[in-house]
């Protein structure tokens, strides 16, 4: 068999775990907890569910269909439908490691404090005077536009047991940066 066989395969039995092949951005740090809001979870686990209950069916039907029209080999159908069920199949096993590694933390539940720690939502002030808030959530849940931050990034490791007054350094794209805590709630987040 030849190594272009080989090396297709090897990547084929990827788990989609903390290798190479997975976003840095959403790897978690060796001997780490996958926090997680319950939002979160919920998506993450009806992800898991469509993929096993409806995308991945339909899919099997598709190359089963494909498969019983005769030659493989020129079967478009069939190859991609197979190379898709891999990637289907990649993906739930990612989703299944990652929620099996979960541990989900209910902002609302905290009691109020004046302190930053995960599923905090955080009110800043730059240098500029500019406030931005932001919500500290678990590393699948990121999402820049509606400003939430993984629990990992540079700028929430910064924030992390700060409190509202304080001035945190934090290395962004830009070079370091200092920003004011300016409040600091603790809230349900929203899938």
């Amino acid at each position: 068999m030849s190594k272009a066989f080989t090396s297709e395969s090897a990547a084929d039995d990827d788990d989609g775990g903390e290798s190479e092949g997975v976003d840095p951005s959403f790897r978690l740090p060796a001997g780490t907890r996958n926090y997680i809001t319950p939002a979160g979870h919920a998506r993450l686990k009806a992800e898991v569910d469509q993929l096993l209950r409806v995308e991945r069916p339909q899919l099997v039907g598709v190359v089963q269909w494909a498969a019983s029209n005769g030659d493989r080999s020129e079967n478009a159908d069939y190859i991609y439908g197979k190379r898709r069920l891999r990637e289907i199949d990649r993906r739930i096993r990612f989703l299944t490691k990652r929620l099996d590694l979960a541990d989900v933390v209910d902002p609302s539940g905290r009691q109020d404090t004046e302190q930053v720690f995960f599923g905090a939502t955080v009110t800043l002030c730059d240098e500029h005077g500019v406030e931005q808030t932001y919500q500290i959530v678990g590393v699948d849940e990121t999402d820049s536009g509606r400003g939430r931050i993984s629990w990992v990034s540079p700028l929430a490791r910064a924030l992390l047991k700060a409190r509202a007054g304080d001035t945190v350094r934090f290395q962004s794209p830009v070079g370091v940066r200092e920003v004011e805590v300016v409040a600091v709630a603790y809230r349900a987040i929203d899938g």
